[in-house]
């Protein structure tokens, strides 16, 4: 394989490994907040247990999710040479915001959230696990509206030629408010919510099913339900509104998403299928007109499409593209049904009486995040051919002085690393799962557990 596809291979898999982490920090972050808030109102010690356990695993997710990234930023130095000096102008300014407004009010009060149980006056927790909440979500706002810049540019000019060219910024808000950041924040957020918020269920449900820290985890179940049914239903709006943008913006990525190849023709709207590249078709279950009603609700609605597009401009993996879409909506639909039919179960006040729900909840965890996985694949591989759209090719953005042994090594490297770090979080996660919400502190706090002690042993 040649330097620019070894370096592609090499970014997606180290992004996405990074990716596994900041949304579960943001969605434990947003829970930990509810919890804590719920103890400082109602003084009830399984908030303040809840919070505390929470708090243990944002800690590892949150310190693994520091150290790939930073990973990430050395890449653009060794492998995107050109792309770095195209874009510095740009992602310098929007990493800088991250460093000044994300990072400063994270690091501020890291601290008092993880070691000041105890030490501070509970509204001064409080305050610091929203202050690490926010932080963690501004962090996402500067990654995520570099990104967009690279789909919408926006408030920039091209200053020199040729691989001396890039771009520098003539308005700095234009570049903040681009066409597709905003869309792209909001989705990016509730998938981070869900991704946490899920993780939580998981594990409240299994500690029901195994008949282990039982009330306390309905009640921690039925408060985090509510909030990933919220964002569920939020996710499709935020959805919605992200694919009108691409049809302005991007029109070639989104006939990719939906494998619609005329010029200029009624786009079906499919709910599973198989592209023919070479066919020019797509083989699945559709709504025939659905994809222009859902953009004009008109189902005659022209819509622009792949052969619209000189060749060297479209995407190449058009398949790929199509299925992680398909993929990411069909999660998304799922999880508004399931968490719709596990409140309606709640009204009916027989929510934990099905074994069955709550073991799919245990294994609902993974949902979102490969949910999330497979967007980031639809947005980057939909954007090709360009880097940045419309401006700077992938195929002249990487590395001239970089060798493909040199990146293949890299790559064999990262992977070991990697793989040594994912086994690492999985059996600390799992270890902390196993011990369970109380720390031996705590054991005053565990309801029943003193009166049925006094009870066996009759003291």
């Amino acid at each position: 394989m040649d330097v620019e596809i070894l370096s592609r291979i090499q970014f997606a898999f180290t992004i996405a490994f990074h990716y596994i982490y900041p949304p579960l920090s943001i969605g434990i972050g947003l829970v930990m907040v509810v919890f804590e808030s719920l103890y400082m109102r109602t003084k009830n010690q399984e908030y303040h247990t809840l919070a505390k356990f929470w708090t243990k695993i944002f800690a590892l997710t949150f310190g693994i999710g520091v150290v790939t990234g930073i990973v990430m930023e050395f890449e653009f130095g060794t492998n995107w040479a050109v792309y770095s000096r195209y874009v510095g102008d740009i992602f310098g300014s929007a990493l800088a915001a991250e460093g000044i407004f994300a990072f400063a009010l994270e690091s501020g009060f890291l601290g008092v959230l993880i070691f000041g149980w105890n030490r501070v006056k509970p509204w001064v927790h409080l305050v610091s696990t929203i202050g690490v909440f926010l932080g963690s979500m501004f962090s996402a706002i500067w990654i995520v509206v570099a990104n967009s810049w690279q789909q919408t540019p926006a408030g920039y000019h091209i200053v020199g030629e040729g691989l001396e060219a890039r771009a520098e910024i003539t308005d700095f808000w234009a570049m903040v408010f681009n066409p597709s950041s905003v869309d792209r924040i909001l989705h990016v957020w509730l998938g981070a919510f869900l991704a946490g918020t899920f993780l939580i269920l998981s594990v409240h449900a299994y500690y029901i099913l195994r008949g282990r820290f039982v009330h306390i985890s309905q009640k921690a179940f039925k408060i985090t339900l509510v909030v990933a049914t919220v964002f569920s239903l939020g996710q499709l709006a935020t959805g919605h509104s992200s694919a009108e943008g691409v049809a302005v913006n991007q029109p070639a990525k989104l006939a990719t998403m939906e494998g619609h190849f005329e010029a200029s023709a009624p786009a079906d709207m499919y709910l599973f299928g198989w592209v023919d590249k070479e066919e020019q078709k797509v083989t699945g279950l559709k709504i025939p007109g659905g994809l222009s009603f859902l953009l004009d609700y008109d189902f005659d609605t022209p819509v622009t499409g792949l052969n619209a597009f000189a060749e060297k401009d479209r995407p190449s993996q058009i398949n790929a593209v199509f299925q992680f879409y398909h993929i990411m909506v069909a999660i998304g639909m799922f999880l508004i049904l399931l968490t719709l039919y596990a409140c309606y179960l709640w009204w009916r006040g027989n929510l934990f009486d099905k074994r069955w729900l709550l073991w799919t909840f245990v294994f609902t965890a993974l949902l979102p995040q490969i949910a999330n996985q497979v967007g980031w694949f639809t947005a980057e591989m939909g954007r090709q051919p360009w880097v940045v759209y419309g401006l700077l090719r992938t195929s002249e953005a990487f590395s001239q002085a970089v060798s493909a042994n040199q990146v293949l090594f890299s790559l064999i490297l990262f992977m070991f690393v990697y793989t040594l770090l994912f086994l690492l979080f999985v059996y600390l996660l799992n270890k902390k799962i196993k011990h369970g919400p109380y720390d031996d502190s705590d054991e005053d706090d565990r309801p029943l557990t003193k009166e049925i002690t006094q009870i066996v042993t009759g003291n």
